[in-house]
């Protein structure tokens, strides 16, 4: 087995650029995509899409829709993984792309209900499907790409470019949510302005395509496969040999994109259906998100110097703690600070779990099945974790009799699962960084 500390000649450093820049534009364009969804079915495909005699009811049927796309990211992984393990990462990353692009434009130039009434719901269904399946695939190879062109003392930085690329799509969404509601009158964004950022991938799409082309696997995985020791089915072998790390690698993900989607999606439609507003909490999105352009990388330096392990401890302790401050802000808040508690929850307690992730991921799989290991346990986590996040938060306010406490509980038991596997995971960075201090005190 081949692993990261253990690697061949390196990637020239023009090479390495264009891979950072690759990871960064490519999963921008991805996340923009994916995310511009989960806006959509906060503010507008209830009634676009699903529209009922009830609010709730509507409201359940459109995050149910956005929940359905995490369950096609598994599949995705999987058959990403496969070929991903076995013909390359860039190949799969451009398909994703792609698939992705497609689903998106579609989706703006779908009719409404009010055209083609349940088969205007099932066909967004079908394409949010078709979304899923691409982020599946996308999110590994990425990861994989930026980390194994890094230097061993510098994978948490290289991978967290692979993680800013969430923030920046998440940003781009809400931005576009936000000018074109600036644009437009309240019945100008529901009869078409809401299609305007879904139509912009088609452009967005293209330039991705044009950086990726560009970029070469990894000689670490390259000499594998010039070696011919590729495996032919590398899921089996995770699932046979390296279970502990696919578990420990999902439980690590499923607070910290819970606490993501419930920022990120769920507020919105909380706010809006609580206090009556339906922009602040896009707004305080789109400051955090520009804010963790920069504290992505930060946390995943961090990781460098000190370890995964601390820095990802702390994150999900910081979460566990955000969950009552922030449902208790939302309640009886001043919306006007929204983006400062949005800001400690996103840019602290969950970068600080999201920024080190693509590296520490990559870190628990050998070469040949790291990809089929690590879109596992990525989208495994996901589906667990926020795909579900929002339905999960809006059936948990109605039991709790229109109080959100119990979804504060059931974040903490997340961060519990998740603290967890944090402590059972393997860190190698963290035994560098040990080494490296015994050396030079002796």
């Amino acid at each position: 087995m081949t692993l990261l500390a253990e690697r061949p000649a390196a990637a020239s450093p023009a090479m390495k650029r264009r891979v950072l820049l690759s990871a960064f534009a490519g999963t921008t364009i991805e996340w923009y995509d994916f995310y511009l969804y989960g806006t959509a079915a906060a503010l507008v495909f209830n009634v676009q899409f699903f529209p009922t005699q009830s609010e709730f009811a509507s409201t359940i049927a459109s995050f149910a829709s956005l929940a359905v796309g995490f369950l096609a990211r598994p599949v995705g992984g999987i058959v990403a993984g496969h070929l991903g393990d076995r013909i390359g990462r860039k190949a799969l990353l451009v398909a994703s792309l792609l698939i992705m692009g497609i689903a998106s434009t579609l989706i703006g130039l779908l009719p409404n209900y009010d055209v083609l009434g349940w088969w205007a719901a099932a066909a967004l269904v079908a394409l949010r499907l078709v979304q899923g399946f691409a982020a599946g695939a996308e999110w590994g190879g990425s990861a994989l790409l930026s980390v194994e062109h890094a230097p061993p003392a510098r994978r948490g930085l290289f991978g967290s470019f692979t993680q800013i690329g969430s923030a920046a799509g998440m940003l781009l969404a809400t931005a576009a949510f936000v000018l074109v509601q600036a644009a437009t009158t309240d019945e100008q964004f529901a009869a078409f302005g809401w299609r305007i950022p879904f139509l912009l991938s088609a452009l967005l799409v293209a330039l991705g395509l044009w950086v990726r082309l560009g970029v070469a696997d990894a000689p670490e995985f390259q000499d594998v496969k010039d070696r011919g020791e590729t495996r032919r089915m590398p899921v089996v072998e995770i699932f046979a040999h390296h279970w502990r790390p696919l578990l420990v690698t999902i439980f690590q993900r499923v607070a910290q994109n819970s606490v993501y989607f419930l920022i990120t999606v769920y507020m919105l439609s909380y706010l809006a259906s609580t206090r009556g507003d339906d922009q602040a909490g896009t707004v305080a999105v789109m400051i955090a998100s520009a804010v963790g352009l920069a504290t992505g990388p930060f946390w995943g330096w961090l990781s460098d110097r000190v370890g995964r392990k601390p820095v990802t401890a702390f994150g999900f302790i910081a979460i566990a703690v955000f969950g009552w401050v922030f449902f208790a802000f939302l309640t009886s808040g001043d919306l006007a600070l929204l983006p400062i508690v949005v800001i400690f929850g996103m840019n602290i307690a969950h970068d600080a779990v999201y920024g080190p992730q693509a590296a520490w991921f990559a870190e628990q799989f050998p070469v040949e099945v790291r990809y089929s290991g690590v879109n596992l346990g990525y989208q495994l986590g996901s589906v667990i974790g926020g795909g579900i996040m929002p339905l999960v938060a809006a059936l948990l306010y109605a039991a709790g009799g229109e109080t959100p406490w119990l979804i504060c509980g059931y974040l903490t038991f997340l961060c519990v699962l998740s603290g967890t596997a944090t402590l059972l995971a393997r860190d190698p960075r963290g035994a560098e960084v040990r080494a490296a201090r015994t050396t030079g005190a002796s």
